[in-house]
């Protein structure tokens, strides 16, 4: 390989996994009907297909850098794609929904530990100084396989059948396989602390119960008391984590990387910035269908344009951040959300489509600058001792707050739609949800604010 520097390497093969896991946790999502019949099902009943991959998915993050530690980042990546793999393989192979969703919950726990287990490897791997460069184009599945999940999903059940879903990952996974043994280091922690079974128990628990009870809010399922009792318990479960971890010497969820000024800021304002990008997927396409009259197969498409702005920035991002430091950009692309947001909100039936093209790619565009710089930023002052917990505490919170921007939007589509009086969400509760979520993404300026002017000048390179 010797167009490549090792560390850029590491980052594509990790790059890769992301967007295997990324992928995987929306392309079911057209394909719920043809699975339905394939199975003698009901619709609804399947949706446990994607609550499934979500509970092993949440239930293994906050545990993904302890285990990397104790067995090795290697070891851990290496049996987390061959869970994946055959789990994926038993998935399209089922004959029940409840082996299905069985099967799913497993591949859910692959997921868990090759996303912060990978990112682990690079942030380990890679010189702070070009950490940036290797973040961007790392950080670039999480972008496009949400946004691609239900187009490709669509195209494969229409065409071939929803179990080539699965065995899409295959490939991908065998790839990815071959190039971990080879170039990924075993790296583990020489004194590793006891593992915090409790800790995994109440926040894996309690972080799970909250996905589901936002899938289910997202797809109206469950009733109101359900989703309700399912908030409250898996609040109740991670307030009883707090009180834990701070008995504990070693917690599996380290809260006091919070004490670390660019890890707090970079939470908190890529927090407020994810309950937008969590609402996207979940209001979009029904939007495009309601308020441009496309039916699925177009409104998907028109949605595959926001990853192709974020493409376009990706190479634009290091040398944005070399000229205007971390600060001044989160600031000023801070109000990007809030700005597209409002504009697609204000779209109408009967306005030309490529003005909403435009937007959408502007907003990918912001998306990939946005990011990309909160997943670099956070790591600027930890410790590589402390760099396992850090991103196990990072990825949690960001699956937290992907599931509270569905949640978000829902209740405000629930909440318009009542009090309006309407059978169901209208056109205007959608323009409503998009201000809502767009509005509270406005709270990662003053977050940005917050940061000094040199804060991560050793990554970016700005010396203003």
């Amino acid at each position: 390989m010797p167009f490549i520097s090792r560390p850029h390497l590491i980052a594509l093969i990790v790059a890769s996994m992301f967007f295997m896991e990324q992928l995987d946790g929306t392309i079911l999502a057209t394909a719920l009907p043809s699975i339905a019949h394939s199975l003698n099902v009901d619709t609804i009943s399947t949706s446990v297909a994607l609550t499934s991959y979500i509970i092993g998915l949440a239930i293994f993050i906050p545990a993904s850098g302890a285990l990397a530690d104790r067995l090795g980042s290697r070891t851990v990546l290496t049996g987390a794609i061959l869970m994946f793999m055959t789990c994926s393989i038993l998935c399209a192979t089922s004959t029940s929904l409840i082996f299905l969703a069985c099967m799913r919950t497993l591949q859910g726990i692959g997921g868990a530990l090759m996303v912060p287990v990978g990112r682990l490897v690079v942030l380990r791997g890679t010189a702070r100084e070009d950490l940036v460069r290797t973040m961007t184009w790392m950080m670039l599945p999480a972008t496009l396989g949400p946004l691609m999940g239900p187009v490709v999903g669509g195209f494969i059940t229409t065409y071939l059948s929803w179990r080539w879903n699965f065995y899409l990952n295959i490939p991908v996974g065998l790839v990815g396989l071959l190039l971990t043994r080879r170039f990924i280091p075993n790296t583990r922690a020489p004194n590793p602390p006891r593992f915090d079974l409790r800790g995994m128990v109440l926040a894996g628990g309690g972080l799970a119960i909250l996905s589901i009870a936002a899938e289910l809010f997202s797809h109206g399922e469950g009733g109101g008391v359900l989703v309700l009792g399912m908030l409250v318990g898996g609040s109740s479960m991670m307030g009883l984590y707090g009180l834990h971890a701070h008995h504990t010497d070693t917690p599996l969820l380290d809260f006091s990387l919070f004490r670390v000024p660019t890890f707090a800021i970079s939470v908190l304002g890529g927090a407020a910035s994810r309950v937008a990008v969590g609402s996207l997927p979940f209001l979009f396409p029904t939007f495009l269908q309601m308020g441009a009259g496309l039916n699925a197969a177009q409104s998907g498409a028109v949605t595959f344009i926001a990853p192709l702005g974020a493409i376009a920035m990706r190479p634009f991002v290091p040398a944005t951040l070399a000229r205007w430091g971390f600060r001044r950009v989160l600031m000023a692309n801070g109000f990007s959300a809030a700005i597209l947001f409002a504009l697609i909100a204000g779209f109408h039936k009967g306005q030309p489509l490529w003005t909403l093209s435009l937007i959408l790619f502007v907003a990918g565009m912001a998306q990939a600058t946005q990011f990309s710089a909160y997943n670099t930023i956070a790591y600027a002052d930890i410790s590589k001792q402390r760099m396992s917990a850090a991103t196990s505490l990072y990825s949690t919170l960001q699956q937290l707050m992907l599931s509270v921007g569905i949640c978000t939007a829902a209740g405000t589509l629930t909440l318009t739609h009542i009090l309006r009086q309407h059978a169901a969400p209208t056109l205007h509760d959608f323009s409503t949800a998009f201000l809502v979520t767009g509005g509270i993404s406005m709270l990662a300026v003053p977050a940005a604010a917050c940061l000094s002017p040199q804060a991560g000048a050793s990554m970016s390179g700005n010396k203003t």
